[in-house]
């Protein structure tokens, strides 16, 4: 009787828990999407239901997956000493994640893809650019998901680490875009990737979603190969750079020989560059990521 009563007590709280962290999870959900309307400085219920603008919603999404899965990595770990430093720390992640998912973007914006009008566009119902914005989000907050379920505690240091994992991805994944860009040039007369983006073809916009996603997750593979240690933080970003690098290489090769196996017979560039094949482009990110997964299952 005695071990019912006491079973009873530890699901009583593990529930108490459980609905602080879902309330204050829907109150951020709520809070993005109000960010995201602020941020284009339109009324997103007008531009979802009566503009009926996709590509608006597109971006909307791929901003509240991304809080999502910066969220999973706030509450997965030991619950709080208390039902308020519990509040406290999924509060304080939950904001700093979206902080640093619009950083991210705007990042993306500037550096990534410095010659779109991504807002813009978006609200010209660019559908392509509404796929990468939302694949840019995502791939920001599974490093900081990874960066979440690394760490431990609710320190500064806690947060300088965060940031840490956040600048590391951000610089990769504008290597990579670097990298794509000349591809694409080399393949295609010396056009431009990112012209292709701003005249709506989603085809491309989807492989380059593909390569943004699988690179992020190689990104958090180093998470199994460095302990986190709060006076270490400038070793710790080194590591993660150097090998986020390295997974990143390595992810690339293999998708390179995945797609010639498993698309065999089949011209990617003729298919998705000139032809727009959004199914061909949909099967080239699903390698991507299939790859990128099981390598990063595999180094946990």
């Amino acid at each position: 009787m005695n071990s019912f009563i006491e079973f009873s007590a530890v699901n009583q709280e593990l529930l108490i828990y459980l609905a602080i962290d879902v309330s204050i999870a829907i109150l951020l959900l709520g809070a993005m999407r109000f960010i995201s309307g602020l941020s284009a400085n339109v009324n997103t219920t007008d531009e979802l239901s009566k503009q009926d603008n996709f590509a608006f919603g597109i971006s909307v999404a791929g901003s509240f997956l991304a809080l999502g899965l910066v969220l999973t990595g706030a509450i997965t770990g030991e619950a709080a000493d208390s039902y308020l430093w519990e509040a406290i720390g999924m509060l304080s992640y939950g904001i700093f994640g979206i902080v640093l998912i619009k950083v991210g973007r705007l990042i993306h914006d500037k550096f990534a893809l410095q010659h779109l009008d991504k807002t813009q566009l978006i609200l010209d119902r660019n559908i392509s650019v509404g796929i990468v914005d939302a694949a840019g989000a995502i791939a920001t907050a599974i490093v900081i998901r990874a960066v979440l379920l690394w760490v431990h505690g609710l320190t500064i240091y806690t947060f300088i680490a965060i940031l840490s994992g956040f600048i590391v991805s951000q610089a990769v994944l504008v290597i990579v875009t670097r990298i794509k860009e000349r591809h694409y040039a080399k393949h295609n007369q010396a056009d431009c990737m990112q012209e292709a983006l701003a005249n709506g073809q989603v085809a491309i916009a989807i492989r380059y979603a593909g390569q943004v996603i699988s690179t992020a997750l190689a990104v958090t593979a180093a998470s199994y190969f460095f302990a986190y240690n709060d006076q270490a933080i400038l070793p710790n970003l080194l590591g993660w750079m150097v090998f986020g690098i390295i997974m990143t290489i390595t992810v690339a090769i293999l998708t390179t020989i995945a797609k010639k196996l498993v698309l065999a017979g089949i011209n990617l560039i003729e298919e998705v560059d000139q032809q727009h094949n959004i199914g061909v482009a949909c099967v080239e990110m699903a390698i991507s990521i299939s790859i990128a997964l099981i390598l990063t299952a595999l180094m946990a």
